[in-house]
Order: structure tokens, then C-alpha cells, then sequence
């Protein structure tokens, strides 16, 4: 038998109590279930241990449905996940869960001229007041006007900031399982988000310029730290190398956000090209469409956003995130005892003067190379501005 078919496929019939360890390894046998299964055997055997760096990309409506408490704050608890690049959107309604605000499980095939008639919103079939809406932009709008928030600031202090207030406002409220802002507040888990006007936050930050906030959003910030944070992750304090994983939900924007650490490392800064070390992804997007969203691991190779010796650690998922996710959950949080909190949001400047510094040097050593006389000049090799060579003789 090719070692291309090593799993002989003989399922027990399944009792009353098989767990969900039990289920995964013994019945998810082919096609994405299969998928599945390996990323739960990845993350519990590879990615969930102390040397390894995880970053989650979060899209698609996934926090009103509640998953920000459900999953993603118990492994930030546990210390499966050190930084995230999220949508807006999720974050906003996030915030719901925090202020004790309502939502409900519907009907997607409801009268919706009805609903807005009503004052309901819908967000397939989850419905909630529009009242939802007003008393969380409400809330949004009175904590950005307060002293803090008045400077220019990257999208990791901004979100640090108002997860502090969140999470002020469930201590009053004695909430027992914090929503995920307020969880990566007090773990120390820097949350960025790619697209800052694009949410609800980002039109509430929009409104109170119109007041005069000196609030500024600088995306260029939020690119040198997480490109600080993908830096440092191959530093480690432990007897093994230190590594990178790449765990996304979703596609779109956010996925780009964590993957372009790389690019940016060794395409625009002109240091060590690696890529990441594990990728992971669950999406429902095709590949053929050219849409990053579908963009396969081997794809990610050729822009230097994975390590093209790494290709066996990098699994993915075509299946509906809000399925895959508490299954996925529930697996590490039985197979893996917790880790100890990176609390990257408090390293931030550490890794960003080191990535600073390594680049200072690394274009000051190119700039004091002496020229040698025409005799003694080497075949020249060509390269670009930040010092990578230029293939293929093009230029």
C-alpha cells in the first residue's frame, strides 16, 4: 500500500457517549471532516506548545453569535492565542456581549421590511433590537472622548484601551465568562484590526473628529508591530527554536494582515525571508476565483508568506468557521494543558526596537560597503533598495 494511504478507514458504530476527542479521531474519516481532524491533531501536537507564536485572523460575523465568549476567550485564557487581526465588525459586536445587550437566535427567512419596521436587525438569523446599535455606539462615542484616547495611537493600544472599559463595565455587572475584548485587555493579547474605518468603531471614531478629537488611528504603526511581533517569534527562551503560526478564520482582509508580516520582513525591510511556520485556515472561498480569501498554503509560498519547507504543517478547512470553531475549541482545550500568557500587547516597543534596529543596521552595513577599484570588482550583482538581489536579471 503507497505511503499516500496509511489510514485504513474502519469506524466503530458510535455510542451514546463518544467524546469529542473520540469523535474526531475516530469518525471524521474523509473529505473536510478529515481537514479537520488533521488541524486538531496540528494545533495539539505542533502549534499549541510554548515556542510558538499564534496569531489568529478573525472575518465574518462570528462574535454575534457569540463565539467571542464561547471559544475564542477561553483559549486566550488558556494561552493558545497571543495576538489577533480581526474585522471591525466583530469587535463592535462584541461589545454587545460586555454591555449585557440582547441578541436572539431567529428565523433567516423572516419579513425583513417587517423587521425595520419593527426596530429589528438581522444578521442572518441572529435578530436584536436596533437599540443594540444606538446604546453601544452610545457607549463607544462617550469612552473616546475621555483623555486617553486623545493622541495618536496604532489599533492595538486603541482596542487595549477600550477592552479596559469593557472590561470595567462587566466587573460592575458581575459577569462571569468576559467577552473577548475585555479577555485580551487582561491577558495582554494585542488586538489589531486591518481595516479601521471599516465597523461601526471606526464610523464612531469617524463622528467625534467632527468634534475635534485628537484621536488618530495610524495604520502604519499597527504594520510594524505585528511585522515585530512575526520578527520575534523565531526568538524563543526555550530549548527549541521559536516559531510562527499563521491560524485564520475566514479570509479577507485580516488574513492578509497576518500573512504580509513576512513580505514585509524580507521583501520591503530587506531582512531574513522565512515565512511562517504553520498555516492553518478554515474558509469556505475558492482558490480558482484569484480572491485571497481562497488562497491556498502552496500560494502563500510563492510570496514568501510560508515556509516552503513547512508545507506539510500548513492544513485547510472548506467549511463554515462557526462549525469548525468550537470543535476545534474543545479539542486543545482537552488535549493541551494551558500555556503560559506571552502578554505580547506589554512587549510591543521591546520587539519593535529590535526589528527596528536590525533594519538600521542591516541598511547601514549596505551603505558603508567600500567600492573597490575596477580591477578588483566582482561580477556586480544587482538589487534592490532594501537589499534584496535582483533574480532573474530583471531590473
Amino acid at each position: 500500500m503507497s505511503q499516500m494511504s496509511d489510514r485504513k478507514i474502519a469506524p466503530a458504530p458510535m455510542t451514546e457517549n463518544v467524546s469529542v476527542v473520540d469523535l474526531i479521531d475516530g469518525y471524521f474519516t474523509a473529505y473536510n471532516s478529515a481537514r479537520l481532524r488533521e488541524i486538531c491533531h496540528l494545533l495539539t501536537q505542533k502549534v499549541m506548545r510554548e515556542g510558538v507564536t499564534v496569531g489568529l485572523s478573525l472575518s465574518g460575523a462570528m462574535t454575534p453569535a457569540g463565539f467571542g465568549v464561547s471559544a475564542l476567550a477561553p483559549l486566550i485564557r488558556n494561552g493558545f492565542i497571543d495576538y489577533i487581526i480581526s474585522t471591525g465588525a466583530n469587535l463592535y459586536h462584541d461589545i454587545h456581549y460586555g454591555l449585557g445587550l440582547n441578541l436572539y437566535a431567529g428565523n433567516p427567512f423572516v419579513d425583513d421590511i417587517k423587521l425595520r419596521e419593527e426596530g429589528n436587525i438581522r444578521i442572518y438569523d441572529i435578530i436584536f433590537d436596533y437599540d443594540v446599535l444606538l446604546e453601544t455606539d452610545a457607549f463607544i462615542r462617550s469612552i473616546l472622548r475621555a483623555e486617553p484616547f486623545q493622541k495618536r495611537m496604532g489599533t492595538a493600544e486603541f482596542h487595549y484601551l477600550l477592552g479596559k472599559y469593557v472590561s470595567e463595565i462587566e466587573k460592575q455587572r458581575g459577569v462571569k465568562h468576559s467577552c473577548l475584548l475585555a479577555t485580551a485587555y487582561e491577558c495582554g493579547v494585542p488586538i489589531y484590526t486591518s481595516s479601521p474605518g471599516d465597523s461601526s468603531i471606526g464610523m464612531n471614531v469617524a463622528a467625534i473628529a467632527l468634534e475635534g478629537s485628537e484621536l488618530m488611528i495610524d495604520p502604519a504603526i499597527d504594520v510594524n508591530e505585528t511585522t515585530a511581533i512575526a520578527y520575534g517569534a523565531r526568538d524563543s527562551n526555550q530549548d527549541f527554536p521559536g516559531e510562527s503560526a499563521a491560524f485564520i478564520l475566514g479570509g479577507g482582509s485580516p488574513k492578509n494582515f497576518l500573512l504580509q508580516t513576512q513580505p514585509q520582513i524580507h521583501e520591503v525591510l530587506g531582512l531574513e525571508e522565512r515565512g511562517h511556520d504553520y498555516f492553518i485556515q478554515i474558509t469556505d472561498a475558492r482558490p480558482d476565483t484569484g480572491g485571497l480569501s481562497g488562497a491556498t498554503p502552496s500560494e502563500a509560498v510563492s510570496w514568501g508568506k510560508v515556509d516552503p519547507n513547512e508545507l506539510p504543517n500548513t492544513v485547510v478547512c472548506y467549511t463554515d468557521s462557526t462549525i469548525a470553531l468550537p470543535i476545534l475549541t474543545a479539542y486543545v482545550m482537552n488535549q493541551c494543558p494551558p500555556r503560559s500568557l506571552k502578554r505580547l500587547y506589554d512587549r510591543r516597543q521591546e520587539m519593535l526596537t529590535k526589528l527596528q534596529l536590525d533594519y538600521q543596521l542591516a541598511q547601514a552595513k549596505k551603505s558603508e560597503q567600500t567600492v573597490p577599484t575596477v580591477s578588483e570588482r566582482p561580477a556586480s550583482v544587482a538589487t534592490y533598495p532594501c537589499g534584496t538581489p535582483i533574480r532573474k536579471g530583471r531590473g
